[in-house]
């Protein structure tokens, strides 16, 4: 893996939820970690756990952050997980991907989570790429200047 990054600006792996050899492998040669979690305890504390481990085996935890998708419509409850998730020690990128058909019509159709037939949909999927982005920049060797956002986002 290593040997491939070195021809590559960006590389991004979809990694089981559970600390597996191979998502240990990814984490520790990875810039970055970003951690998709739903809202409730049993989203969220297999994913702080997830987050520990990576820790335990060598990574950095600023290297790491959360993203809250398949969100439901409560305001106090997304504020809740973000707290837990900070509370933890951990960054929590801005915006909030819910739970929504479209996205998943998006998705089937081949098209991203910033491209539904809903503009309000589109601008919370893009709030949380451009999250991504932000956070990808902050590491000084970052360059994504030349990427769409679009890429980063797969249907939760």
């Amino acid at each position: 893996m290593v040997k491939v990054a070195a021809l590559y600006d960006l590389i991004i792996f979809d990694c089981p939820p559970n600390a597996t050899t191979g998502t240990l492998k990814v984490a520790q040669a990875s810039t970055c970690i970003i951690l998709p979690t739903g809202l409730s305890l049993d989203d969220l504390e297999p994913s702080i756990l997830l987050a520990h481990e990576f820790i335990k085996q060598g990574v950095l935890p600023e290297r790491l952050a959360f993203a809250l998708c398949r969100v439901g419509d409560s305001e106090i409850e997304i504020a809740e997980a973000r707290h837990y998730i900070q509370r933890a020690g951990y960054t929590v990128l801005k915006g909030a991907i819910p739970e929504k058909i479209a996205y998943r019509r998006a998705s089937d159709e081949g098209r991203t989570l910033t491209e539904t037939r809903f503009p309000s949909l589109n601008e919370r999927s893009d709030t949380v790429a451009q999250s991504v982005i932000d956070y990808l920049l902050t590491f000084p060797y970052a360059d994504l200047s030349l990427y769409s956002y679009d890429i980063l986002l797969s249907t939760p």
